[in-house]
């Protein structure tokens, strides 16, 4: 007889151990890592270019590959390539909800978040408004209420606003986020956006109400021309969109042009430092562009309180 009634099957006494995968000692295998040749299970095999790696392996093989890149500098991903634009899409359509609940007249939501009315020491009303004071005299960006800024840059009346918006931003974004990458384009809405607001507020009469995305928007507007053109295409169709919304905005009552050209200079300038920065350099010339951008929309606002 070869065994007994109790045999396991295992390997006979003195004999040769089975190997087991280095990371699960209690599982059997014969398959070695092709790059540390330990040996793995089936849960830690990874397919490699030649048989299977170990988790560690591939790890450490991934910190010593840079991340593709576009022309631009943005990290090129193959999935969640425009998680930023949705983003901003979710959060300006869920304001927007927001006030349908609330209420969007001017002494509830509109109010609250977008009236350009500010009051000074002089009682001289200019600025983004948001809240009250126990006199009942509104607050305002000169009261120190810089949030306003943004807030109004969230604000849709109805529908159509909200949905041209939004519509705008998903082409715009989806294009110019990839190319981009995330900081830079939601510095990039940000930014223009604020360009937008402060130009307004710097023309703002004794009482009006300046709100929606639309600085922001022309801001990526002017950005897609710079871009493409930086990118060797055809920029007809693009001049030919923000030529017509810009005579819109010159020829309707009731749309705030001079947000729209805020925007649109700061997106355009913005894009520009972006699009043309030397490579080596790209991140100290994106970061200065930014500041500098910055220091003007800083300035104008400044220059429109006092």
């Amino acid at each position: 007889m070869t065994g007994s009634a109790g045999d396991t099957g295992g390997p006979p006494p003195g004999g040769p151990a089975v190997p087991t995968c280095y990371r699960h000692p209690d599982r059997e295998t014969y398959v070695r890592c092709s790059r540390c040749e330990r040996h793995i299970c089936p849960d830690c095999m990874l397919s490699a270019p030649v048989g299977f790696q170990c988790p560690q392996c591939v790890a450490e093989g991934r910190k010593g590959v840079r991340s593709a890149r576009t022309v631009l500098g943005g990290t090129i991903r193959e999935k969640n390539a425009t998680s930023i634009t949705i983003s901003l899409l979710v959060i300006n359509v869920a304001v927007w909800l927001f006030g349908l609940v609330r209420g969007t007249s001017a002494d509830t939501l509109y109010g609250m978040f977008a009236r350009q009315w500010n009051t000074n020491e002089l009682g001289v009303q200019l600025g983004l408004v948001l809240g009250h004071r126990d006199d009942g005299i509104d607050l305002g960006v000169a009261d120190g209420q810089w949030y306003r800024l943004v807030t109004a840059a969230f604000m849709h009346e109805n529908a159509l606003h909200i949905g041209m918006n939004m519509l705008a931003l998903w082409v715009l974004g989806s294009s110019l986020e990839p190319v981009l990458g995330r900081w830079r384009f939601i510095v990039l809405y940000l930014l223009s956006a604020l360009g937008g607001t402060a130009a307004s507020l710097l023309a703002a009469s004794e009482y009006t109400l300046s709100y929606g995305a639309s600085g922001a928007v022309f801001g990526l507007m002017g950005a897609l021309f710079v871009i493409m053109r930086r990118l060797g295409r055809q920029t007809g169709a693009v001049v030919g969109i923000l030529a017509f919304n810009l005579v819109l905005g010159f020829t309707i009552d009731g749309i705030d042009w001079r947000a729209h050209l805020g925007g649109l200079v700061i997106g355009t300038g913005l894009a520009a430092v972006f699009a043309y920065a030397p490579r080596e350099q790209r991140m100290a010339w994106s970061v200065t562009g930014c500041a500098l951008a910055a220091v003007i929309i800083s300035t104008v606002i400044l220059v429109a309180i006092s």
